[in-house]
């Protein structure tokens, strides 16, 4: 038996989607154990190019069973529409698909809420994706959350009828135009009719696995450092993001988790507000135009910096990260120089990540290392030697920093564009 991690060490962005699907291949089930649909997953095969949400990225392996466990909330619409992308391709997920009767459904009013309270916020804005992650999240820790279990029964019409009198209440209060009860049940009803063959109780299927020594694919969505307790708080989701939530959010046992694969961008971005030490405010640098990019869940333009290893590091000890994915070294190709945070400083002081909240990394002097960089295109490059020296020296200080084995090298966004180690 083997319980495999694949979990971001940076501020999501990493590109862990290529990497599951790469490993799904010898996976019996991938599972989804936490977040929601404001994570976008890039994948790009055999049957094309697919920006995923909800669906686990490694389904298009085709004997792989997808999970998505109790600890993901889930937009029924978004669900659907993905169930129906991928079918129409080719994929084929009927019959392999299950949905925990556990997960949190996200209302109408989750998404209205969401988009309301960051405007009541102003300048104070936390950048959510206002899909209504928070305040599903919100509703499940303050016992107003509706599961999927409750559309087998009326427990369904009764928690609607509760939920709309509250949150009307509060939707007009910030200016905003109030649900109407039978709207809202006779979609919700109609999206449950077409997921119900899909949704499945999860806690058999998870036992019976480990006992028969399945390999397990868990799939983390977000970033380390987006983790509600871990992170840059506020700016951060909603839900726990390390390895340990796979226990609460699939039913995995934490002792049951061999490996944790720690995918790493060879260069920093994030999306959204918060702090970031390595970013790079000079918009017409020649670095900064190529590690911008645009984020597959909301179509914003990542704020782009040089690789951080101090957050790295923290994120290997933090998850007990036992190897690193390395990806997108080959956006590094034709710098003449690298700059590398190697560490902080505050107020003349060496500080951790650890040491200082949201505000004060936000005034954190990183400690730059130069490098060199590489001219050459490293884009066909499939084994470490075939790497120019510069570049494999690059990925020798990732490790020496990090503490752990970079076991595989992304120079491209194809799934075999990947070098193993």
């Amino acid at each position: 038996m083997s319980v495999i991690a694949v979990v971001g060490s940076q501020w999501g962005d990493e590109g862990k989607g290529k990497v599951v699907d790469f490993l799904a291949g010898k996976a019996d089930y991938v599972a989804r154990f936490n977040g929601g649909n404001n994570a976008g997953h890039t994948v790009i095969n055999e049957f094309g190019t697919f920006k995923i949400h909800l669906v686990p990225s490694g389904i298009f392996a085709k004997n792989t069973v997808g999970l998505i466990g109790g600890g993901v909330v889930i937009d029924p619409a978004v669900l659907i529409e993905e169930i129906e992308m991928l079918n129409k391709a080719g994929v084929g997920v009927d019959g392999r698909l299950w949905i925990s009767p556990r997960s949190h459904v996200i209302m109408p009013y989750h998404k209205i809420l969401d988009g309301l309270y960051e405007e009541a916020k102003g300048a104070g804005a936390t950048g959510t994706t206002r899909r209504g992650i928070g305040p599903v999240f919100a509703d499940k820790v303050s016992y107003n959350g509706i599961r999927w279990s409750d559309f087998a029964s009326d427990a369904f019409e009764d928690r609607l009828q509760t939920q709309l009198e509250i949150k009307n209440k509060i939707i007009t209060a910030l200016g905003g135009e109030a649900l109407k009860y039978a709207e809202v049940r006779d979609t919700y009803r109609q999206h449950y009719s077409k997921l119900k063959p899909y949704i499945k109780e999860l806690f058999t299927v998870v036992q019976d696995g480990l006992k028969a020594d399945k390999t397990f694919l868990l799939e983390q969505a977000m970033g380390t450092f987006l983790d509600t307790d871990w992170g840059t708080y506020p700016f951060v989701t909603a839900s726990t993001t390390i390895p340990s939530a796979a226990s609460a959010g699939l039913g995995i046992p934490p002792r049951n988790i061999t490996n944790v694969v720690g995918v790493t961008k060879a260069y920093t971005t994030r999306v959204g507000a918060g702090p970031m030490p390595t970013e790079i405010h000079d918009t017409e640098s020649e670095a900064y135009k190529r590690f911008g990019e645009v984020a597959a869940t909301t179509g914003r333009i990542r704020r782009a910096g040089w690789l951080d290893l101090e957050i790295v590091k923290t994120a290997v000890q933090l998850s007990g990260t036992t190897e690193l994915c390395l990806t997108k070294l080959d956006v590094l190709s034709g710098l003449d120089e690298l700059q590398v945070c190697t560490g902080y400083k505050l107020n003349s002081e060496a500080v951790r990540y650890a040491d200082v909240d949201a505000y004060g990394l936000d005034k954190v002097e990183c400690i730059y290392q130069t490098v060199p960089g590489w001219e050459e295109d490293i884009r066909k490059a499939r084994s470490f030697e075939e790497l120019p020296v510069n570049a494999r020296n690059y990925v020798k200080m990732i490790e020496d920093a990090a503490g752990v084995p970079v076991k595989w090298i992304g120079v491209g966004p194809e799934r075999e564009a990947t070098i193993r180690r």
